[in-house]
């Protein structure tokens, strides 16, 4: 069975591969392409679809059948393929016991696993594949859960208004198949530098540049984001993690910038709101008035809710990984969207084959065993 079920896993993680779900350029419709051979393949094991496309690279479905008590999560778009692939990133290759395609790591290979099972068990089952996870806006799954009665599981999918309620969810992202509970929130933000152009010969170049401005900014972020780091005492997920994304401003080497603009992303540890993480990184402008700061996408970490609900939402999660028989994992740095079904309410893990080193990487590839023990344990909760 372990052999069928791979062949199979790897002949979806294929297909999946293949379909161009990069975001950017958002360019994923709800009624061609991969969600019609979700589509098509899903209601072939009886289960009823539900399509929505919210527009703009937007779409996610949601498959149901029976009356399952655990929803499963994948998202199905990709990052940009890096610029060190040497091969076509979307052809599958099979070597030393690894899958490589862009997205088979991040996240398809759960989705194929998910896929090779679903074909196998007739059990009650519930999968929602969502498109914009890599687009850091996360519509899909706020509008999901804006139409999901959380107090109900008797919600009307072909009324396109509702759907059907889980208390409990398993969000797929690579975690080497173990349970993660916990993890960073994120914020990302735009900081806009204004200075005053003019030749680079005047003296005034080192004060009134824009780029110079944006550095010194810079300098103090990164320094305050390697303070935070030596505190290796505050638990496994202490301090900043801050990166700075794209640093744009400038015209010429003989021309002073009258602007620069710096893109940038914080990961707080889990006690800290990302709102808070950026004010604090916003304080540090060394001219207030020489910047304006705009913030981005804010998410919660896992467990949300605050300091006041962490305990218990641990515990939950914990009783949850156990009752499903999933092996529990360390906490992590990276976000996913398990937080936004956590300040829902909802009792969730992070569960998936791969590992996060290979996601986003020229090259990348998810081992062969992962597959298949994650199809394993996913037709161990089916059944």
């Amino acid at each position: 069975m372990t052999e069928a079920t791979l062949r199979r896993t790897l002949e979806h993680l294929e297909r999946l591969v293949a379909f161009d779900t990069r975001n950017p350029p958002r360019a994923i419709a709800g009624d061609a392409g991969l969600f019609a051979y979700l589509r098509d393949m899903l209601q072939g094991t009886g289960l009823r679809c539900d399509t929505v496309d919210l527009g703009d690279g937007c779409v996610y479905l949601l498959a149901v059948r029976g009356a399952p008590q655990v929803l499963f999560n994948v998202h199905v778009d990709t990052v940009p393929a890096d610029p060190g692939w040497t091969a076509d990133p979307h052809r599958l290759r099979v070597e030393d016991d690894r899958a490589i395609g862009l997205g088979a790591c991040d996240i398809k290979g759960a989705a194929a696993c998910l896929l090779s099972v679903l074909e196998t068990t007739e059990g009650p089952a519930a999968v929602l594949f969502s498109s914009d996870e890599e687009a850091g806006s996360s519509r899909c799954i706020r509008e999901f859960l804006a139409r999901s009665d959380l107090s109900s599981q008797t919600a009307d999918m072909s009324s396109g208004t509702s759907h059907p309620s889980f208390r409990s969810v398993v969000v797929g992202e690579p975690t080497r198949c173990r349970a993660v509970l916990e993890h960073r929130g994120i914020g990302t933000a735009t900081a806009l530098f204004s200075g005053t152009g003019g030749h680079a010969s005047a003296a005034r170049a080192l004060r009134d540049s824009a780029v110079h401005e944006a550095v010194r900014w810079a300098s103090l972020a990164l320094a305050r984001a390697g303070e935070s780091e030596a505190d290796a005492a505050a638990g496994p997920l202490h301090g900043l993690r801050l990166n700075l994304g794209a640093v744009e401003g400038g015209l010429k080497a003989n021309m002073i910038a009258s602007a620069a603009t710096v893109r940038f992303g914080v990961r707080p540890p889990p006690e800290l709101p990302p709102e808070f993480a950026l004010a604090e990184l916003f304080a540090l402008a060394p001219d207030p008035a020489r910047v304006r700061f705009t913030p981005g996408f804010l998410a919660p970490p896992l467990p949300a809710g605050g300091p006041t609900r962490l305990a218990d939402a641990r515990a939950a999660a914990s009783a949850l990984a156990a009752r499903l028989g999933l092996p529990p994992g360390d906490p992590v740095d990276f976000w996913t969207e398990a937080a936004l079904f956590s300040a829902a309410g909802c009792d969730v893990l992070v569960y998936g084959p791969g590992s996060i080193d290979q996601a986003h990487t020229a090259g990348e590839y998810v081992p062969l065993a992962d597959l298949v023990e994650a199809a394993t344990r996913y037709r161990a909760i089916l059944s």
